[in-house]
């Protein structure tokens, strides 16, 4: 391993680092997991010529690598151990190109994601991946995960507003990948397949981007309160049914929600009270906006609308807290499956059912417009229970039932690795096994995650 480490020292000079305190934050990410000990070395590099040199040295000596953004994932799949390498693009920061008449953005993949919208507020265009995560988490990392987010229900997930990809592979081998026109079909899309691998595949150093204009007009936000988060959910699935198309649509269950309220400060509702949160975009949004709130009328929730941008900002801010304000109350499994969006109300009968059963508080908000659900299971010491798996289980079970996934946007990481096959089947899993074979041969990219 010293000569390992003076070949990476004499390849990427100060990039290199075995500071203590840069291995210990390496051990894990935000899901609460940590490995049991510290990886070898951190690499945070500056080029695609640093990486490429880090993964032929790595590649040469069997050394196995933990690519690496901001750290912010929710499934252990950034987190490194003893005898690892972990490979930062998180200093791989600039914007390369806008190209403001295609409407496309060439970047590093370690630019946050609210700085890259920031950059271009002013050209009136957005990248439109919009993760609750977005002040922290890297462009690199979203497109790592396939990230969704608030926004995603209108305007899609990351994998729609990405059009090629550099990528380094293995042994140190830089590919280009995809294109910077609108369409484009030759060969096997690998880009694709590189988006939500989880960096086992690839390292991704940069990225072309599928940029939006800025909405136009008015935008009309909805926040709405319900006696339970069923109702809540039935209204959501109302709206859906109605093809009106919200660019967000938000449910925060009762326990969530008095979290929340908690955290920011904020008075509380009267107990029971589930949070349904519309926001409706473009030409139409006034008149989508009314429809909207004439639904939820209709169904029981009482309901408040502005079109005051900084206001509606102040209202969507209740939600993106979820994360911190579950966090203040102990140790966070943070779960996200995804179901069809006619089965939230069931869904959410099911978590009940759950958290009653396994005695286990699961405050849980989700991104309705998509019927990607977050269950926040709370337990108190270093180490998940047993009880906690066993209720997480039984989530993934009833989601799978009612003909939903696993993961809807975090991935699968260390976290969810044994619930794999239960999914995709033993076949398809053997499958990505031989693709994840043919691109990293030796089994040196994040090795024991995903599969």
């Amino acid at each position: 391993m010293t000569d390992v480490l003076a070949q990476l020292q004499s390849a990427v000079g100060g990039s290199l680092s075995i500071e203590p305190v840069m291995l210990e934050s390496a051990r894990s990410d935000k899901s609460g997991q940590r490995s049991v000990s510290p990886p070898l070395a951190v690499v945070t590099a500056r080029s695609v010529e640093q990486v490429q040199a880090v993964m032929r040295i790595a590649h040469e000596h069997r050394i196995p690598v933990v690519p690496r953004g901001a750290g912010t994932g929710l499934t252990g799949g950034a987190m490194a151990r003893g005898g690892e390498l972990v490979l930062s693009t998180a200093g791989m920061t600039r914007v390369l190109e806008i190209d403001e008449a295609d409407q496309v953005a060439v970047v590093e993949p370690g630019i946050l994601n609210a700085d890259l919208n920031r950059t271009l507020e002013p050209l009136g265009l957005r990248w439109a991946p919009d993760p609750a995560s977005r002040e922290i988490s890297t462009v690199g990392g979203n497109i790592a995960t396939n990230a969704g987010g608030l926004l995603c229900a209108k305007y899609g997930v990351t994998r729609e507003a990405v059009l090629g990809l550099e990528v380094v592979l293995a042994d140190g081998t830089l590919l280009r990948l995809g294109h910077r026109t609108v369409k484009g079909v030759t060969g096997l899309d690998l880009t694709a397949l590189m988006i939500g691998s989880e960096g086992t595949l690839g390292v991704i150093v940069g990225a072309t981007l599928k940029l939006t204009p800025l909405p136009t007009g008015a935008v009309a936000t909805i926040a709405a309160y319900f006696s339970t988060i069923e109702q809540a959910a039935a209204a959501s699935a109302a709206i859906t049914a109605a093809r009106l198309r919200p660019a967000a649509m938000e449910l925060v269950d009762p326990q969530a929600l008095a979290g929340i309220l908690q955290y920011l400060g904020l008075p509380q509702r009267q107990a029971g009270s589930a949070h349904l949160l519309v926001q409706t975009d473009g030409d139409a949004a006034e008149e989508e906006g009314r429809d909207a709130l004439a639904i939820i009328s209709r169904l029981g929730g009482t309901a408040s609308v502005t079109t005051d941008p900084e206001e509606g900002e102040r209202l969507l801010a209740v939600r993106r807290a979820m994360h911190p304000a579950m966090e203040a109350q102990g140790q966070v499994l943070i779960e996200d499956i995804a179901v069809p969006r006619s089965q939230l109300v069931a869904m959410f009968a099911a978590i009940r059912r759950i958290s009653e059963r396994y005695g286990v508080a699961i405050p849980t908000v989700a991104h309705a417009g998509d019927g990607n659900l977050h269950p926040n299971l709370i337990y108190t010491g270093d180490e998940v229970p047993e009880v906690i798996w066993a209720a997480a289980g039984e989530l993934f079970e009833a989601a799978l039932a009612l003909g939903g996934t696993l993961t809807g946007e975090h991935g699968i990481g260390t976290l969810k690795r044994r619930w794999l096959a239960d999914e995709l089947g033993d076949e398809q899993v053997a499958l990505q096994r031989r693709i994840k074979a043919a691109f990293d041969p030796r089994g040196i990219l994040n090795p024991g995650k995903v599969f």
